[in-house]
């Protein structure tokens, strides 16, 4: 008698569980009422639909833009050295080669106008890690100064293992100070210890070049052929 008592019971509570089923919160409110969620007007559907399919097909259809300016972008040429080692005295060189004009304080930029399409920006970086960062990501060119009566120091490989690391630039090399090797048996000898050096850090056949010979706070014109083999 429990038995079957339990049976109803259990056959009662299947049946409340079906019929809050059927009207369970849970179902999709457009299955209880489809209508609800129809359009209202079959016009404006069709007119959305279209809008929205026009939209994405000129997406596709974008005209491309030439953004490329008219005149190119000047040369970027920075010079890299440790200090007293001549970067100003370059710097106002090459300035008094072109524009027969004098700075007494290099600072910041220096745009540089030999000719109708020949422009070109003179950077004189510090020894500031940062400074040296910017100028291996940006820089056309590197003139990279070195002490040739003291060798290769610190701030050279510093900055060519930053180059290694950010972009390796387009980079001469500049021996400055010859004049004062007196004697012309160690002069020879130091040139020839310095540029094998200098081969092995950046790359063989590397251009280095031979400065020297100040007069008047200038490198002398005759000397001075460092630009030459740079436009040419």
């Amino acid at each position: 008698m429990a038995d079957a008592e339990k049976a109803v019971q259990r056959r009662r509570i299947e049946k409340d569980k079906l019929k809050n089923k059927k009207h369970s919160p849970d179902d999709a409110s457009a299955q209880r009422n489809p209508k609800a969620f129809a359009f209202k007007s079959a016009v404006r559907a069709a007119r959305q639909f279209r809008r929205k399919q026009d939209v994405e097909t000129k997406r596709h259809h974008e005209p491309v833009v030439d953004r490329t300016p008219l005149e190119p972008p000047p040369y970027i040429i920075a010079v890299v050295g440790p200090p007293k080692v001549g970067k100003t005295t370059l710097i106002n060189s090459i300035l008094k080669n072109f524009t027969r004009q004098q700075l007494s304080d290099v600072k910041g930029p220096i745009t540089i106008v030999s000719g109708k399409k020949d422009v070109s920006l003179c950077l004189n970086a510090t020894n500031d890690i940062n400074s040296m960062i910017d100028v291996a990501k940006i820089a056309d060119l590197v003139l990279l100064l070195i002490d040739a009566s003291f060798g290769f120091e610190m701030e050279i490989f510093e900055f060519l293992n930053i180059c290694q690391v950010h972009g390796f630039p387009k980079i001469m090399g500049v021996l400055t100070h010859l004049d004062l090797l007196k004697n012309n048996k160690a002069l020879k000898k130091t040139k020839k210890r310095l540029k094998t050096r200098f081969w092995t850090e950046v790359y063989q056949g590397a251009k280095l070049f031979y400065l020297s010979g100040l007069f008047m706070v200038h490198i002398p014109k005759s000397r001075f052929t460092i630009w030459e083999d740079l436009f040419l």
